[in-house]
């Protein structure tokens, strides 16, 4: 009978250890870590953006109109917030990613006028500011793709058995939502010369 009870108890220990509990709740924090990861980038462009606004206008008294809606869509990205808990809701990953992709294609059309005004381009502190930007939506990418690759491990591991009864008996977490492209970025942009 001792050896019975030691038996059960190492079956329980083993199973305890191994049941994911520990593993989906770290999986989750990844998953909020990413997220903050990508606010923070997303943060560091709306503060870098003033700055190359007020360069280019030095420069582009004539651009001003396309420079304000920029400093407009600036505006409207940054009082666009999801918080963490609102990463499960499509409709308010959606309003973020929408405002997030109006900016981003704002700031293509003020490279399009840098392209168009040499003079533009060869005032050197443009030139690090428009390196600074290009350098940031670098950034907003890696962590785009961190934030998906820890949504999909995630997902995965609450999905997958025996976690799936683990979470539905214990933690009730929910799947989360995925960083998608705005349905523009998926139309192939035309060039013009």
């Amino acid at each position: 009978m001792k050896s019975f009870s030691l038996f059960i108890a190492l079956v329980a220990a083993f199973v305890l250890t191994s049941c994911g509990y520990n593993t989906m709740q770290t999986q989750e924090e990844e998953v909020f870590k990413a997220w903050g990861d990508l606010e923070s980038t997303l943060q560091r462009r709306a503060d870098l953006i003033p700055n190359l606004v007020s360069t280019v206008k030095g420069y582009a008294a004539h651009e001003a109109e396309t420079l304000e809606k920029i400093v407009a869509m600036r505006a409207q990205a940054g009082q666009t917030k999801i918080d963490a808990k609102d990463l499960g809701s499509t409709e308010a990953m959606a309003k973020f990613q929408k405002a997030q992709g109006e900016l981003s294609a704002g700031l293509g059309r003020l490279l399009v006028i840098a392209e168009q005004y040499p003079d533009l381009k060869a005032n050197e502190n443009f030139r690090d500011l428009q390196s600074q930007l290009e350098g940031t939506e670098n950034r907003i990418t890696v962590a785009r793709n961190r934030y998906n690759e820890a949504v999909s491990t995630f997902n995965a591991s609450i999905r997958g058995f025996p976690n799936n009864i683990i979470n539905g008996w214990l933690l009730h977490l929910e799947k989360k939502e995925y960083f998608k492209a705005d349905e523009k970025a998926k139309e192939v942009p035309t060039v013009q010369f």
